[in-house]
């Protein structure tokens, strides 16, 4: 079995015109809600064997406060192709992923993340998929889960929806 959790960066700051994308750092609620999803990934047996990450500044700061969580941080990549990345390439950067990586965290952006998601899910509670469908937030998590051993399999739909937690539901919810 693999696998597959991906996490769209945190909530980046807008508010340095001039500012290219790629350096735009995280606001406060950003700063606020990647620590909370780290330690709701651990709670819950969530670790990841590698992550893969967008080279984003907004990224490298969600995953400087998501791994503090984790008592032994796993491998990290950063990876230029996870930036601006659709659904396709995605997929494609994924296959590579090598077979000692169990479980595979992919941090990066919409709206390559959501149409990445969508494209592998083919199972799972049907309202979670709606809403993952519907919007994915900053922050938010979605795990796939899959029935074979080789991340070269990864196809569309084959992968099945076990969860998708938002930053939101964590601040109301006592799991």
């Amino acid at each position: 079995m693999r696998r597959l959790m991906l996490l769209r960066h945190a909530k980046s700051d807008w508010g340095t015109p001039g500012l290219r994308d790629h350096e735009r750092p995280l606001n406060a609620r950003g700063r606020e809600a990647a620590p909370k999803m780290g330690a709701y990934m651990v709670r819950h047996a969530l670790v990841p064997d590698l992550i893969i990450a967008s080279t984003a500044k907004r990224v490298a700061e969600t995953l400087d406060l998501l791994r503090p969580a984790f008592d032994s941080p796993p491998k990290v990549l950063q990876e230029p192709r996870v930036y601006e990345a659709g659904a396709r390439p995605l997929l494609g950067l994924v296959k590579e992923t090598p077979r000692s990586a169990h479980s595979l965290l992919l941090i990066g952006h919409n709206p390559g993340l959501s149409e990445f998601a969508s494209m592998l899910i083919a199972s799972g509670e049907v309202e979670a998929r709606q809403r993952l469908i519907e919007k994915f937030p900053t922050a938010a998590l979605a795990v796939i889960d899959f029935a074979f051993d080789d991340w070269e399999k990864l196809h569309p739909h084959s992968g099945r929806l076990d969860r998708f937690v938002v930053p939101r539901a964590l601040d109301v919810a006592t799991d």
